[in-house]
């Protein structure tokens, strides 16, 4: 889909488009500043790598989100196995009140706290459609899951953290 010698340029518009968008949505799932920085790495690796031979198959904007969530996942999943391999030697689970780089107030405290209970899919697709307003046609498309799962999933989520809330806030 690129002329030789324009997919630098591509890449570097992407990178520009994309870095901070991505951050936060690797961010939210990984939870610390340093594994985003890492995962966020390995994605525009995947995105330089496989630029020369993207298609245009799906969007773009797809494309890209796919990799990242994809390249999330499998983080988080070989973070675990590690975890757990190393029999008792884990590492604390991510904590927003731990994290030097938080500094919401105690009601977004008692929010994330809501949204980390969630199981992952759910906590993937609220995160998605709440904080990045994106789309359930984009999100079914990334993720490979149909538009009323989605909704589903999200309601559910929504549900727990709506009751969440209520609870903690009194």
């Amino acid at each position: 889909m690129f002329e030789n010698g324009r997919t630098e340029e591509a890449f570097g518009a992407i990178v520009d488009t994309y870095k901070e968008k991505l951050y936060w949505h690797i961010r939210r799932m990984a939870g610390s500043h340093e594994d985003t920085d890492d995962i966020l790495q390995n994605v525009f690796m995947k995105i330089w790598t496989g630029l020369p031979s993207f298609r245009g198959e799906s969007r773009l904007f797809t494309w890209i989100y796919r990799i990242a969530t994809n390249e999330t996942v499998t983080f988080l999943n070989r973070k675990r196995l590690r975890s757990f391999l190393s029999f008792g030697e884990v590492s604390p689970p991510y904590s927003v009140e731990t994290d030097p780089w938080f500094n919401g107030d105690e009601i977004l405290k008692k929010l994330y706290k809501s949204i980390a209970s969630l199981p992952p899919k759910q906590r993937l697709v609220f995160n998605m459609r709440y904080f990045e307003e994106m789309k359930y046609e984009d999100m079914s498309e990334i993720l490979g899951t149909s538009v009323g799962a989605l909704k589903a999933s999200y309601h559910h989520a929504y549900k727990k953290i709506v009751s969440d809330m209520k609870e903690s806030i009194g």
